[in-house]
């Protein structure tokens, strides 16, 4: 979890008992969740769950994120949608950050 408040200023607001799902409000309204949709597997990079963020800045935002140590197991790479990179957590999961093509 300090990987999320560490490099994303998050903090979790919900843990469950069990740790299989974690969730963050995010400044602006809403939130997101980490889970392994398992009771009693907590989210790891072999756990089957993973998430995503919209970004408007992906080159600046991967830039700070190699600063900061982040692992990255995809450098951007790009579809026919968006341009993507995935990097790892400090536990093991995998997450996209995304910018929409203009």
């Amino acid at each position: 979890m300090d990987f999320y408040k560490k490099n994303l200023g998050l903090t979790p607001s919900t843990v469950s008992a069990n740790g299989h799902w974690i969730e963050y409000d995010l400044p602006q309204g809403g939130c997101f969740a980490i889970t392994t949709l398992a009771e009693g597997v907590k989210p790891s990079a072999v756990s089957g769950g993973s998430i995503a963020f919209e970004v408007e800045d992906l080159d600046s935002l991967t830039q700070q994120l190699k600063k900061n140590g982040v692992t990255f197991k995809l450098d951007i790479f790009s579809s026919p949608v968006c341009r993507m990179a995935i990097i790892i957590d400090s536990e093991g999961n995998a997450i996209m950050l995304h910018e929409l093509n203009q």
